[in-house]
């Protein structure tokens, strides 16, 4: 069987017992980075073989890993912190698996998508997930406007600490009335989440020391706008 594993976004008090059990049990546990998975499996006494998985070398390691459970084995595969397959490895191993006819089951836990969404306050009937925002400032702002017309009035998005001041930037120049929720470091010591408009969370950013550490989920709420305020653009 292959086991997809959440493991905490930071608080080991959020791993569940059923997740540390899988991993006691796995035949092999696949990683993105061993140095990362090592202290969570040694705070739990697991001592189950890992092998690193990730996506520099998932294509060349799925062939191995589905002989692996063909002859029996079962493999346990977790990500450096929340939900595998969500914006991490995975997904080709999974498909692959699945197209093998081996039995592939989710041990769910932590996932920051789901943990900012929950804590923002917006009506979460809806929403549309984009993962990581593009590099380039003209993708980005093409992601961010496209938030306007989107068919759920929520997205979430992730974003790395050194770009979350670019980000909160482009987002007062294209979405300036859009509700945003900011959550950094999620479960961690220093967790912070930011509320407002993007201008008034951009200053508090650039008043913050401590704004290039630890990961960043961003949920926007986009404000009410009357489809003749949308530019039309064919392509």
């Amino acid at each position: 069987m292959l086991y997809v594993v959440a493991t905490p976004l930071g608080n080991y008090e959020d791993f569940s017992p059923r997740a540390a059990e899988v991993l006691r049990n796995a035949d092999l546990i696949l990683c993105e980075d061993t140095r990362t998975s090592f202290p969570l499996l040694k705070k739990f006494e697991i001592d189950t073989r890992l092998k690193s998985y990730h996506k520099f070398n998932e294509r060349e390691s799925i062939q191995s890993v589905i002989d692996m459970l063909a002859a029996d084995n079962d493999v346990a595969l977790i990500t450096d912190a929340g939900t595998p397959c969500v914006s991490d490895p995975g997904a080709k191993l999974v498909e692959a698996a699945a197209n093998e006819g081996i039995e592939v089951t989710p041990v769910p836990g932590a996932c920051a998508a789901i943990a900012a969404l929950s804590i923002s306050g917006f009506n979460a009937v809806s929403f549309v997930f984009r993962g990581f925002l593009p590099r380039k400032k003209g993708e980005l702002k093409r992601v961010l406007v496209a938030t306007l017309t989107e068919p759920s009035p929520i997205s979430i998005f992730y974003e790395s600490p050194m770009r979350i001041i670019s980000t909160v930037t482009a987002m007062t120049e294209v979405i300036p009335v859009s509700k945003v929720c900011l959550c950094n470091d999620l479960t961690k010591s220093h967790e912070r989440i930011y509320r407002g408009l993007p201008g008034e969370i951009l200053d508090e950013l650039e008043h913050n020391s401590k704004a290039s550490k630890g990961e960043y989920t961003i949920v926007l709420a986009r404000a009410n706008i009357k489809p003749e305020e949308i530019e039309d653009d064919e392509d």
